[in-house]
């Protein structure tokens, strides 16, 4: 059940992102409805959802909602991969399981990403830093919390 409600929210997040522009309850139902059986009560508890959540935001358009991302998909996807690390009691061994996973690509894209983090500051709240302090939703080279 955990692991369909984590799918339903990343197949809403991917329309809302694709869409780029706000987005119904109904619009969204309509085009998952290609793809399963899904119920109107059950999109609109995700997008609440995900609004709680602070994934997306939300404005009334009569009666009904309109919704749009706060964020991009990759922040998304590291506060996911953020979220599963943290439950681990054992960090490194879950990486280790999780390096074990990966494409030869995505090894490849995790190196790249490895240099830029070691060539960026690891305070950037720190005066010299380039991203120009903590408002500007850029992290150290750790995980966030």
């Amino acid at each position: 059940m955990v692991r369909q409600l984590g799918e339903l929210e990343n197949a809403i997040m991917t329309r809302v992102w694709q869409w780029n522009r706000p987005v119904t309850v109904r619009e969204v139902l309509l085009d998952l409805r290609s793809e399963r059986d899904i119920a109107y009560t059950t999109v609109m508890t995700v997008l609440d959802k995900l609004h709680r959540k602070g994934w997306l935001r939300r404005e009334r358009a009569g009666r009904a909602y309109r919704y749009e991302p706060v964020s991009s998909r990759e922040a998304y996807t590291a506060a996911l991969m953020n979220d599963a690390w943290a439950t681990s009691d054992n960090p490194a061994a879950a990486l280790v399981h999780f390096f074990g996973l990966m494409s030869p690509g995505q090894r490849e894209a995790l190196r790249d990403a490895l240099r830029v983090a070691a060539l960026s500051p690891s305070d950037p709240s720190a005066p010299d830093s380039p991203e120009g302090g903590p408002d500007t939703g850029e992290t150290g080279s750790g995980p966030a919390r």
